[in-house]
């Protein structure tokens, strides 16, 4: 089962994707697809979408999965991720891929064991679990990390 992780931003959308054979995962790819800020709101949903669109082009995945949205203090922060989020799950509908949706602290509990680890300890893990991965940055470690929470949790959906 080849799994896409997703973590959504306007800014840097975050992937990971990693081959789930029973309990035993393996690294396949990783990375993240940016947008110029300055760049109208359009543009930068369309570069999303068509940056998803190629990494499942190329990899061929199974099934998706990204994080649960959760709301910012900032209504209009809240509006632009449900915005990338959108251009995210679109990419993944035109390509007929299911979309598993997880909480942020179901996907820490899964990969590190408890669910109000931070950053550093979700990419600790990530090292561990995929020994020798070059992630791609922040993002790109918490898309693997939401690979990784499907291939255990998805099961029991």
């Amino acid at each position: 089962m080849i799994i896409l992780g997703l973590d959504p931003s306007l800014s840097c959308t975050g992937w990971g994707v990693i081959r789930a054979e029973g309990s035993r995962i393996a690294h396949v790819a990783n990375g993240q697809i940016k947008t110029d800020p300055k760049a109208p709101m359009a543009d930068r949903l369309a570069a999303q979408q068509s940056g998803l669109a190629a990494v499942i082009a190329e990899y061929a995945p199974n099934r998706a999965a990204a994080e649960e949205v959760f709301v910012n203090k900032n209504p209009q922060s809240t509006l632009k991720l449900a915005q990338a989020r959108g251009a995210v799950l679109a990419a993944c509908g035109a390509a007929g891929l299911h979309v598993n949706e997880h909480a942020a602290r179901k996907v820490k509990k899964a990969v590190v064991g408890t669910g109000g680890a931070d950053k550093t300890q979700v990419q600790a893990m990530l090292k561990v679990l995929l020994p020798g991965v070059k992630v791609a940055g922040a993002d790109a470690a918490d898309a693997l990390a939401v690979a990784i929470a499907d291939a255990h949790l998805a099961p029991r959906l």
